[in-house]
């Protein structure tokens, strides 16, 4: 089975692909010739894997999956969420949003976030959303050098190392994006 993947983000496409059997092939959006950003307008993780997913499914005609992601600070209610790969600006730059999220954390008791993934997907004519959450904390200071985006400054509950510090295997059992990958895959599988 060959499906797209919304998503021109390579660690992301690589971290799907290796929780994925074999028999699961993954396709980019650049696989498919979409080269255009994807809107991503909507006040929710949720509303945004669906514009992707929609975007994609409309356009190129193809069955895909798309996600969303968000780190969710507790005492920053929320923040940054649906922003989180804007959070220091329209570059993206990981190691920006790190420092401001770690700025904005300073001498703060409460560092509890989570995690939340949101995988839509459009087969068959059918949409279905999977949710994965990861419950953590944010670190004093980036540890690690595995992992893209926050994961060297959260610490997922029970662990004692960073998303970043975690091997890849472990990450992805027990990852917000292993636990909606998880249930894409048993849907997947019930299609055959």
């Amino acid at each position: 089975m060959q499906i797209v993947f919304a998503s021109s983000n390579k660690n992301k496409i690589f971290e799907m692909q290796s929780m994925l059997p074999n028999a699961i092939k993954i396709l980019s959006l650049e696989d498919i010739g979409c080269l255009e950003d994807i809107p991503e307008t909507a006040d929710t993780i949720e509303g945004n894997a669906i514009l992707k997913v929609n975007y994609v499914s409309s356009k190129y005609g193809c069955d895909c999956f798309a996600d969303d992601t968000g780190l969710e600070v507790e005492i920053l209610n929320g923040v940054p969420g649906v922003y989180s790969a804007r959070y220091a600006g329209e570059q993206r730059s990981a190691e920006d949003n790190m420092n401001k999220l770690l700025t904005a954390l300073v001498n703060k008791d409460n560092r509890n976030a989570r995690f939340k993934t949101v995988i839509a997907l459009n087969i068959n004519g059918i949409q279905k959303l999977f949710t994965g959450v990861a419950e953590g904390e944010i670190t004093i200071k980036q540890s690690g050098d595995g992992g893209f985006g926050y994961d060297p400054i959260f610490k997922p509950k029970g662990y004692e190392k960073t998303f970043a510090e975690l091997s890849l295997e472990i990450k992805n059992e027990i990852s917000h994006r292993g636990k909606a990958t998880k249930q894409l895959l048993d849907y997947l599988t019930k299609l055959g």
